[in-house]
């Protein structure tokens, strides 16, 4: 089975669309320091990626309210709540990285934001949707959370290193509780949630749910319009 391609380039005001399934594989990357987590999210994309294997039943993705609305451009995120949205641990001022998309799948960047987090906090679902993988990819935790009715491809939330505590299949609300920050990741050296968002093949910058970053997310009905 191939996997969608990873695409690398975000523009303001994008509609996102779907992931184009390709055959080739990436070159050797270079070595550096980042090379092991570049690899764990390749990996992590690799195994969660795929909606056959991952997808619940239709009941338990019906139960899910719609994940996602326009968000607008800004370069913090807003102070108050974007509606149906939860900040997965703490506080916006918990800020400690901001995505950095990367020029290929395996070049350096950042396909995600950093929270500080110690160990054993809670991890709130940034918007509703379904636990589409609970379980570990190249010996880190990952939960990954569906939302539905946000697209073609669905958007897909991912936080790690999060050891889950609601079974695959079972959908939540924004904010609920769907882990804990696990301990002895090592991508943080004060302790951290890094938190991603991708559509198909796709990495994104996390803050545009919250009307912040550097992507404008569609919902499905929109993007059929070309808006």
């Amino acid at each position: 089975m191939t996997a969608p391609r990873l695409t690398s380039v975000l523009t303001p005001a994008l509609t996102l669309a779907p992931g184009t399934p390709s055959a080739t594989h990436p070159a050797t990357p270079p070595p550096g320091p980042d090379r092991r987590w570049r690899a764990v999210l390749l990996v992590l994309f690799l195994t969660t990626g795929i909606p056959a294997v991952l997808l619940p039943p239709p009941t338990a993705r019906a139960a899910s309210a719609a994940a996602v609305i326009p968000a607008s451009d800004g370069a913090v995120p807003a102070a108050a709540p974007a509606p149906g949205r939860a900040w997965p641990v703490g506080d916006r001022s918990g800020l400690l990285r901001r995505f950095d998309a990367p020029t290929a799948p395996w070049a350096a960047g950042h396909r995600g934001v950093d929270l500080a987090a110690s160990p054993g906090t809670p991890v709130r679902a940034a918007a509703p949707g379904v636990i589409a993988f609970s379980g570990t990819v190249a010996g880190r935790p990952v939960v990954t959370v569906q939302h539905p009715r946000s697209g073609s491809p669905p958007l897909r939330t991912t936080y790690l290193p999060v050891t889950g505590t609601v079974p695959v299949g079972t959908a939540v609300s924004a904010g609920q509780v769907i882990g804990e920050v696990a301990t002895g990741t090592g991508h943080c050296a004060t302790g951290c949630l890094h938190w991603g968002l991708l559509r198909g093949g796709r990495y994104l910058d996390p803050l545009a749910l919250f009307g912040s970053g550097r992507a404008r997310l569609l919902p499905l009905s929109a993007a059929r319009r070309g808006g």
